[in-house]
């Protein structure tokens, strides 16, 4: 258990968004000093930095050459710490016992506003909630949502098993920019969304109690983990997710991660990510949402979401007409493992499918 750790000196800043500022640094340590790298700050957490300003780094998954970015965290800016926060209610702590713990007011904290509506809550009462396994699903099940139904309110309910910071989401600081999103409800070790919650539970009660949202979306953040065995992978928890929504009264509807164009085999056509975490671990049945794009590619998702559905879970056709119009609509980029709308199409309107589904569960 490692990290490697540098120190640089900010030269730049680069594109900022809701909760997040690149920059660029140089290292001033390490076995490269004098290189330039991208780095990000969370300004809620370290401070806002400044050209010139040192600034320690964390650079493991930056020397590792893994995805997620590609950039160097900021840990602290040691001669510029911003102050204390003021004192508030609220003790929901958030990547916990980490360097990084933040400590948040979560809806369903004894403190909190909301905690009298959340306490005794337990019933969804039939609301749609759309389960996919990756972050970058989400503005195209919500593209499919607004295809049918454009002023339907839309919540996000982020799950940990990605990014921890609501505010390392480009998509969703542009969705909530344009009233895509009615808020996003950060869960378990995640935080930094609009509401803050313990459990997937409390946050897809919170997600339907006070934000009134008529459609849920759930999703890792950004940068699923994966290891190219049959259970090692975080989107397991997408399974988890939908028994959740099922327990708690909601209708859940499975997202199809589906691709045409990646190169690993366990992932074309329907990813065994889905096989497994609806196929195996989704014990109580949900609603599958297939899109009915023609061609032999689609026959076969067809064919292999049919047996996925087995005994337990329901098999639903989806019209594909009007998803491509509606995605691109999306006020964000549209990307998924590197790739756009156009180099893998069949996955965005699978996930497109899943949102139209919901739209017509509302009535």
């Amino acid at each position: 258990m490692t990290i490697t750790w540098r120190s640089a000196t900010v030269q730049r800043l680069g594109a900022a968004w809701a909760g997040s500022q690149e920059l660029f640094a140089t290292l001033t340590s390490g076995p490269e000093p004098g290189r330039e790298v991208r780095a990000l700050a969370h300004p809620d957490l370290v401070g806002s930095p400044r050209p010139g300003d040192r600034v320690l780094l964390n650079v493991s998954a930056l020397a590792r050459g893994l995805g997620t970015g590609g950039y160097a965290l900021v840990v602290a800016l040691p001669d510029a710490l911003p102050p204390d926060p003021p004192p508030g209610p609220g003790h929901l702590v958030k990547a916990r016992y980490t360097p990084l713990q933040t400590m948040v007011l979560g809806a369903d904290d004894q403190e909190s506003p909301h905690h009298a509506l959340l306490a005794d809550a337990d019933d969804l009462d039939g609301t749609p909630v759309v389960v996919a396994d990756l972050h970058s699903a989400l503005p195209a099940v919500v593209a499919g949502v607004r295809a049918d139904a454009p002023h339907a309110r839309v919540a996000y309910v982020m799950t940990d098993g990605g990014a921890l910071p609501a505010a390392f989401s480009r998509a969703v600081a542009g969705l909530r920019e344009a009233g895509w999103l009615a808020a996003c409800v950060t869960t378990g070790q995640a935080f930094g969304g609009d509401l803050e919650t313990a459990t997937v539970h409390t946050g897809l009660l919170a997600a339907k109690l006070v934000v009134g949202a008529d459609v849920v979306v759930v999703a890792q953040g950004p940068g699923n983990l994966g290891t190219g065995s049959r259970w090692g992978f975080s989107g397991v928890a997408a399974g988890e997710a939908l028994n959740a929504a099922a327990v708690l009264g909601g209708r859940p509807v499975a997202a199809l991660r589906v691709s045409e164009a990646d190169p690993r085999e366990r992932h074309r056509g329907i990813s065994h990510h889905t096989t497994t975490a609806v196929g195996r671990v989704a014990l109580a049945p949900v609603d599958v949402a297939v899109p009915d794009s023609p061609g032999a590619f689609h026959d076969g998702v067809r064919a292999q979401a049919r047996a996925l559905c087995g005994r337990r879970h329901t098999y639903v056709e989806v019209p594909a007409a009007g998803l491509d119009e509606a995605l691109a609509t999306s006020p964000v980029r549209l990307s998924t493992m590197g790739r756009g709308l156009d180099a893998d199409r069949a996955g965005f309107v699978a996930a497109a499918a899943a949102g139209r589904h919901a739209a017509g569960l509302l009535g």
